[in-house]
């Protein structure tokens, strides 16, 4: 099990069913409101590792995420993104990759060392096995795609994915930023309006998918979204390795 402190928070694995539980129960408050007794579970939990983010003065849960190694992108077939986004083209990338997902905060937490926190548990298991890849779905809030306007053409004209690794559309609501959107973005409120876990990816190095994918079940839009290790930038890479522990 490994730590790495910022300030009052720890990351660890779940460790027991009630851990998981626990991890599906903040899941169901961020993504879907409610009184914390309800749970987003779904069959991907199974088949992942699961990591948490607690408070250490309170034991609180803050944040959670769950990975799911593979071996190269020829099983990326596994993954939660593969329902969403076509991503033949990652089949044929040849590194090994963890899939991050599910990723939340708790509702009313903001502490910037909470994020710290969770990179640096990603970064420990980048490190411990010689992952070449992270990719995941990033989700905005809601399911309007013009209040986001200005986060989308920042996107489109900064952070696309090379066309080598460009995932198709598949699901069936998208909204095609990348063809609809002809504006410049106002770069403040873009990133105002942007994930902090989407600004994170994508001051690594990390890009994205050319639409969003709509989905009402969860109330939000999300874009598949990449990043290769080996493109991080050295200070961002040191910063990492230092979270890490």
């Amino acid at each position: 099990m490994g730590f790495t402190r910022a300030a009052r928070y720890r990351w660890r694995h779940a460790a027991s069913p009630e851990d998981i539980a626990a991890a599906q129960a903040l899941r169901h408050r961020a993504f879907r409101g409610g009184d914390g007794t309800e749970r987003d579970a779904d069959a991907f939990d199974a088949i992942c590792t699961h990591v948490l983010v607690e408070d250490l003065r309170t034991g609180a849960l803050v944040c959670c995420f769950r990975i799911l190694p593979l071996a190269h992108g020829g099983e990326i077939g596994r993954s939660y993104s593969a329902q969403h986004y076509g991503l033949s083209a990652l089949s044929a990338y040849p590194g090994r990759m963890i899939e991050l997902g599910r990723f939340c905060v708790a509702p009313g937490v903001s502490d910037p060392d909470v994020l710290r926190v969770a990179w640096g548990a990603v970064a420990r298991l980048v490190e411990d096995t010689g992952v070449e890849m992270l990719f995941g779905c990033s989700s905005f809030r809601g399911t309007d795609a013009l209040s986001y306007a200005d986060a989308f053409a920042m996107l489109k004209a900064h952070h696309l994915a090379p066309p080598r690794w460009l995932p198709q559309v598949k699901a069936p609501d998208v909204f095609r930023f990348a063809r609809r959107l002809r504006r410049a973005p106002d770069v403040r409120r873009a990133l105002l309006t942007m994930p902090p876990l989407l600004r994170s990816y994508l001051a690594m190095g990390g890009w994205v998918s050319d639409h969003a994918v709509v989905d009402r079940d969860l109330n939000t839009l999300h874009v598949f979204t990449g990043l290769e290790i080996g493109a991080i930038p050295p200070a961002r890479a040191r910063a990492l390795r230092a979270l890490a522990g």
